[in-house]
C-alpha cells in the first residue's frame, strides 16, 4: 500500500486520507458496539464498559495511527499526532461548545481530572528530558511505554472504583452505557474483527497518505500530525461535542475531552512506545509546554466561575489559530 500511495496521484492520495480517517473513526464505532456487546452479554455493569470500552473507543483512531507510524519509523508522526489531538480537543473542541452554550464545569473536573492531565504531560517532558541531559537520543522507548501503559491501569482501576462509589451513593449515573443494545454473539464478533480490520487499515492509510503529502508539500511529518492527522483523528469527539452544544447539553464536555487526553497520553503514546520506540525530537518538547500551558489557561477559566462562557471559548480557538500559524511557520 505505502508503495502504490508513493506512485498515486496527489488526488488519489488525499482520497485515500479521507478513506483512512472514515475507516478509522466507523471502525472504532463498530469495534466499540461489539466490545460493549460482548460484556453486557457477561453482565459487566453498564458503567464500567462505559468508563473503560466506550471510553477508550474514542481514543482507537490516534492509537492506530500512533502505532502505526511508530512501527513504520515515522516516529515525527506518532508523537505528534497524539499531543496534536489533545490540543485540538482542549482548544477546539471545548472552545466551538461556549462559543454555543456555556459549559458547565463538574467541581472533581477541576480538582482531579485537570491537574492529573497536566502531570501526564509532564510525565513526557522528564521523559524526554532524562535523555536530553544524558546526551543520548531523545526516545519514548520500551520502558517508558510500558510506565505509560502501568499509569494508564492505574488511572482506569482508580476510576472505575471510585465511579462505582459515587454511583452506590447516587451521586452518578451513566446515560450513554445504559443505552448499549445487546447484539447476538455472532454479530458481535463480527462488529469487533471487522471494526479492527478496519482500524489497521484505516492506520495504515492515513499514516501513509499523511507521510506521501508532507512529502510533497515540503512539510515536516511532525507539521502533517500536529495538523492534518490530528484533526482527522479528532473529529469524533468535535462532532459530538458540537451536537450536545447545539441541545444545550454540554455538561460533561470539558470532562470528556480531559479525560480523552489522559487516554491519549497515557494508553496512545504508552502502546506505541511499548511496541516499537519513538523519537522525541526538541520540537515535541516544545509542543508538550505548549500542551501544559494551554491546560493552565483552561483550568483557569474553568475555576474562576464553574463555566467557560463565549468570550473564554473564543480566546481558546484564537490561542489555537496562533498555535497553529506558529508550528505552520517554524
Amino acid at each position: 500500500m505505502e508503495e502504490f500511495i508513493g506512485n498515486a496521484p496527489v488526488v488519489v492520495v488525499l482520497l485515500l486520507l479521507v478513506a483512512g480517517f472514515v475507516l478509522l473513526i466507523k471502525g472504532a464505532d463498530f469495534f466499540v458496539e461489539g466490545s460493549s456487546s460482548v460484556a453486557k452479554t457477561f453482565q459487566v455493569p453498564s458503567i464500567i464498559i462505559g468508563l473503560t470500552v466506550v471510553a477508550m473507543g474514542t481514543s482507537l483512531p490516534e492509537t492506530a495511527v500512533s502505532v502505526t507510524a511508530s512501527m513504520a519509523g515515522k516516529n515525527e508522526l506518532a508523537i505528534s499526532n497524539a499531543i496534536g489531538s489533545n490540543i485540538f480537543n482542549l482548544m477546539v473542541v471545548i472552545g466551538v461548545c461556549a462559543l454555543l452554550a456555556p459549559v458547565h464545569v463538574n467541581k472533581k473536573t477541576i480538582q482531579r481530572d485537570i491537574p492529573f492531565s497536566i502531570l501526564c504531560a509532564l510525565i513526557l517532558l522528564v521523559f524526554g528530558s532524562i535523555a536530553l541531559f544524558d546526551k543520548g537520543p531523545m526516545i519514548l522507548g520500551h520502558v517508558d511505554g510500558v510506565i505509560l501503559l502501568v499509569l494508564f491501569v492505574g488511572y482506569l482501576i482508580s476510576l472505575v472504583r471510585r465511579t462505582l462509589k459515587e454511583q452506590k451513593a447516587g451521586q452518578v449515573e451513566n446515560k450513554d452505557a445504559e443505552e448499549i443494545t445487546v447484539l447476538p454473539v455472532w454479530k458481535s464478533l463480527i462488529f469487533i474483527v471487522g471494526g479492527a480490520l478496519a482500524i489497521m487499515l484505516g492506520g495504515d492509510l492515513s499514516v501513509d497518505a499523511a507521510s506521501r503529502i508532507a512529502s510533497d508539500l515540503g512539510m515536516s511529518q511532525t507539521l502533517i500530525g500536529l495538523t492534518i492527522v490530528s484533526i482527522g483523528t479528532s473529529l469524533p469527539e468535535l462532532c459530538t461535542s458540537f451536537v450536545a452544544a447545539r441541545k444545550n447539553e454540554v455538561d460533561m464536555a470539558l470532562g470528556n475531552a480531559i479525560g480523552s487526553n489522559i487516554f491519549n497520553i497515557l494508553m496512545v503514546l504508552g502502546v506505541a512506545s511499548a511496541i516499537s520506540p519513538i523519537s522525541f525530537l526538541m520540537e515535541n518538547m516544545i509542543d508538550v509546554v505548549i500542551l501544559v500551558v494551554f491546560s493552565l489557561f483552561v483550568w483557569l477559566f474553568a475555576a474562576t466561575k464553574k463555566r467557560i462562557d463565549k468570550a473564554e471559548g473564543a480566546v481558546m480557538l484564537l490561542a489555537y489559530l496562533v498555535f497553529a500559524v506558529y508550528i505552520c511557520i517554524r
